[in-house]
């Protein structure tokens, strides 16, 4: 995989954590450092984490799937990014400021299945792991931190349009696998 592709992926995958980040942000009103940092390292890890157990899954039955792993692909990241889309629309979600170990870990896990779909995705795509993960964990945890910090500042008014570019750019990523594997691009 290309590095413009993993960072495209890791920033769409990003987007829900931006999301819930830019909401945790305007429940603290002026969130400190060491909270971005806290929420930006819950995010970043469990996005780095669920695409390797992803990876370790599709990678124990690839060789099963082979020939069609390049829909598999798009078909996932497709329904990813369409899930995005829609929740992009949803208004009612709402988030405290509570950063504690409970509501952290649930959100974070709530926000990185994606990942975990990518992560299979990746596998079938025979890309470097190590790369992917550490990329996917950077970025989510760097994102997170912003989002929190721009939802101190401005509110939720972007986390939806946020949570809506990131699903295009999955779907796109799908996409831009399997032209490749049809031989197109």
């Amino acid at each position: 995989m290309s590095p413009i592709s993993l960072i495209l992926i890791a920033v769409g995958l990003a987007m829900d954590a931006f999301a819930v980040s830019i909401c945790k942000g305007l429940a603290m009103k002026r969130p400190s450092f060491r909270s971005m940092i806290i929420i930006g390292l819950w995010f970043g890890g469990l996005q780095a984490i669920m695409p390797a157990i992803g990876y370790l899954l599709g990678s124990s039955f690839h060789g099963y799937i082979e020939n069609i792993d390049h829909w598999i692909a798009f078909a996932l990241l497709a329904a990813i990014g369409i899930n995005m889309i829609r929740e992009s629309f949803d208004e009612n979600d709402s988030v405290n400021d509570d950063i504690g170990f409970k509501v952290m870990l649930l959100l974070a896990i709530a926000t990185s299945i994606d990942a975990l779909a990518v992560g299979i995705s990746l596998a079938m795509d025979g890309s470097d792991i190590l790369t992917s993960v550490a990329g996917i964990g950077v970025i989510t945890m760097i994102i997170s931190m912003i989002g929190v910090r721009i939802g101190g500042i401005f509110g939720n008014r972007y986390s939806n349009k946020a949570e809506f570019a990131g699903g295009c750019i999955l779907i796109v990523i799908g996409l831009k696998v399997l032209l490749e594997h049809l031989c197109i691009l």
